[in-house]
């Protein structure tokens, strides 16, 4: 009962429409009357409508739950404004619309700029793990960052799509607050506003393990994925469709034998889930991985500079090898 009450009090706090103190009575009124219950219940007095009560209010709440739709018309934020497209891909040739390439300048303050861009797949050379942390070591962003023959990042990230004036939070992603997007974008964009400007601390990992093949057929899930998300819209899950467990998803398409792991759900100890699949830079230390990995100090020191990316990745593991080669 304890947990069918919470349930409740989570959806009318996150879905019940109106104003704040409409909800404010609404959670008093539930959490008086869920109390009531389980004290009837547990002493069998007051008869058997309280419980009945209960499992009818039980049944109406899920009903609503599941009549929930995510939508593709509010009033987005800018940075989540546009739908990545795919507007063409022959197997070699991929060309984006919607590619993100802001100019932070505050939270606030920034220039917007969605463009389209063509990459040849069969020119990709590298993939980075990007994980971003705001709230301790547990909860990280995760990121993706493809690197190309000619020096060009492209970074996927999986992100809530919020609307104008809303922010985060991870008890609403339990209840269809949020509906889902996936952002392409420039590093020089969605790299630096977590360092630069949000003032996370950000950690750089290079993949490695991965033929030409799993490369590619990584990226060409993402891709997959775009076209998922702009065909038809798709709730954030904090537990079951986040950044991370994306991120799991579309790898297991190219390993299928991934194992499930309590890190998928802590994000922010993803990357020791793939050290341990081996599929970060060999014959390195984790603690070394991470220490030289943490890119926080050199993106600030890089500010807007044109050389970003090469900039915070002095001294990567994995990275200075192929750079020599």
């Amino acid at each position: 009962m304890l947990v069918a009450a919470l349930w409740v009090l989570g959806l009318l706090a996150y879905q019940l429409p109106g104003p704040g103190w409409v909800r404010g009575v609404a959670l008093v009124l539930w959490g008086g009357f869920a109390l009531f219950t389980a004290v009837a219940v547990a002493r069998a007095r007051a008869g058997r409508w309280p419980g009945a009560l209960f499992a009818a209010v039980l049944v109406a709440t899920g009903l609503w739950w599941l009549l929930l739709t995510p939508r593709q018309d509010r009033v987005w934020a800018d940075d989540v404004a546009q739908r990545l497209k795919v507007v063409s891909f022959d197997g070699h040739h991929v060309v984006l619309d919607n590619v993100r390439n802001f100019a932070w300048h505050t939270e606030e303050d920034h220039d917007v700029r969605w463009e389209r861009r063509e990459y040849d797949l069969d020119q990709l050379r590298s993939a980075d793990l990007v994980m971003s942390y705001w709230m301790g070591p547990m909860i990280a962003h995760t990121l993706v960052s493809f690197g190309f023959a000619d020096g060009r990042q492209l970074v996927f990230s999986v992100e809530i799509r919020k609307e104008r004036g809303e922010s985060f939070s991870a008890l609403g992603g339990f209840f269809r607050k949020f509906e889902m997007t996936l952002v392409a974008a420039e590093e020089t964009d969605i790299v630096r506003v977590r360092s630069n400007v949000r003032g996370e601390d950000v950690y750089l990992y290079r993949l490695k393990g991965m033929t030409q093949e799993q490369l590619k057929g990584l990226f060409v899930s993402y891709i997959g994925e775009a076209r998922k998300l702009d065909a038809a819209p798709a709730f954030y899950n904090t537990l079951t469709s986040n950044c991370t467990t994306i991120v799991y998803e579309l790898a297991k398409q190219i390993a299928p034998g991934l194992p499930l792991d309590y890190r998928l759900l802590v994000s922010g100890y993803f990357a020791e889930y793939a050290r341990d699949l081996g599929v970060l830079t060999p014959g390195v230390d984790f603690a070394t991985l991470k220490a030289r990995g943490r890119i926080t100090e050199r993106a600030r020191a890089a500010g807007d500079d044109p050389a970003f990316s090469r900039l915070i990745r002095v001294g990567v593991p994995g990275v200075e090898a192929e750079t020599a080669q």
